[in-house]
């Protein structure tokens, strides 16, 4: 089955007040198109209350255990709907393969005795309004302009000399542009622009302090004697260049635990909008910061220092690994509390998997996971209000 993908659940919108018009859930310009598939889904079931065809008849027999939920509209065609959508637009390489798959989970649904042909049609055309309502809201989010300019990138080095600071340098051979310099600049999911402004992180120790030196001397005692356990943590949590990255990581991790769960599809949309969202805006909070200050790296600063795992080619402060696992732990373990241990899976401490790696000092991975643990936090907050209890 398709399920939501990692940032695109569907729409949430109160079904009261379309009643009338199913259409106008996924259209009225007065509700922002925040992404779950829960109210989106339900609006449906609320309007047509009509059982599984094998609940009405009893010679249909179901390949596959019918579900105590109407069937109109399908969620499988409504996810099926929703979710190629959004997957054709960010990987449109693989239309092919995305069209196909999403065809057979409606007519799986059909085949199986679980919902009607009418049943699917209705639940891919709410699937494809909602896909619309996020598209649309995507091409407006700054997105676009998250690369920047020459111009703004050498303004950042400028602004950095112009503090008495050593700008950030991409120490890649060509040298390449930093990564999304505007990002921090990109439309937020949950949090505010004033609450992303209250949770950022104090600014580093100055480049020339006896602080910063302190602590390229900690990375560089690191790397010099790392245990095998230490290479172990930094390899795991790599997740660099050709990998699904830390985001699609901690996708994995609550993959793992909703189906130990056994969650059902909206449970699991809910789980992913939430997971996605915090990380979404962690990211965006920690760009923010990163490109404010344009600090170097500590093997920019002393070649000595090498590197047990690729380098990333934007600044250091705050750890954005951090930033990001600290924001998905803090929601993982709201929604899976019985899973908490597991969700912490390297020492957040000096030492840790960025100053291990040498892609970062220890404690500036420290503040990054600090600003996580906001954001999360935040996220969590606004998850014991959204109604799903």
């Amino acid at each position: 089955m398709l399920f939501p993908p990692v940032c695109v659940v569907a729409v949430r919108w109160c079904i009261c007040e379309s009643r009338c018009n199913p259409e106008a859930a996924v259209s009225s310009p007065q509700r922002p198109p925040l992404v779950n598939t829960r109210r989106a889904l339900f609006l449906w079931k609320y309007l047509y209350n009509r059982p599984a065809p094998a609940r009405t008849d009893a010679g249909i027999t179901t390949i596959v255990p019918p579900s105590d939920l109407p069937s109109c509209p399908s969620k499988d065609a409504v996810l099926s709907g929703v979710t190629a959508e959004m997957l054709r637009l960010l990987f449109p390489a693989a239309v092919e393969e995305i069209t196909k798959r999403a065809a057979e989970q409606r007519e799986a649904a059909l085949l199986s005795g679980r919902a009607t042909a009418s049943d699917i049609a209705a639940g891919l055309a709410l699937g494809r309004a909602v896909a619309a309502a996020v598209i649309a809201r995507a091409g407006a989010d700054g997105m676009r302009n998250a690369i920047g300019t020459p111009a703004q990138w050498s303004a950042l080095a400028d602004s950095a000399v112009a503090r008495g600071e050593i700008p950030w340098v991409s120490q890649e051979s060509p040298v390449r542009p930093p990564m999304l310099p505007n990002f921090g600049q990109v439309r937020t999911w949950i949090l505010t622009a004033d609450q992303m402004n209250m949770e950022a992180p104090p600014p580093p120790p100055s480049t020339s302090s006896a602080q910063f030196r302190e602590e390229l001397d900690e990375v560089r005692r690191t790397v010099n004697g790392l245990t095998r356990r230490q290479l172990a943590i930094a390899l795991k949590w790599n997740d660099g260049a050709g990998t699904y990255t830390p985001p699609g990581h901690w996708n994995d991790i609550a993959a793992e635990n909703i189906r130990d769960a056994c969650m059902s599809e909206v449970r699991t949309a809910r789980v992913f909008a939430l997971l996605n969202s915090a990380m979404h805006d962690a990211a965006v909070g920690c760009w923010g910061v990163t490109f404010r200050h344009f600090n170097p790296r500590p093997s920019q600063l002393d070649p000595s220092i090498k590197t047990v795992i690729g380098l990333p080619n934007f600044p250091a402060f705050p750890s954005g690994h951090s930033t990001f696992s600290a924001a998905a732990a803090g929601v993982l373990s709201y929604l899976f509390r019985r899973a908490v241990r597991i969700l912490w899976p390297w020492p957040m401490r000096p030492g840790s998997r960025a100053c291990t790696a040498a892609s970062t000092t220890g404690a500036t991975s420290i503040r990054g996971q600090a600003h996580g643990q906001r954001i999360g936090a935040l996220v969590v907050q606004y998850a014991q209000n959204d109604g799903a209890h």
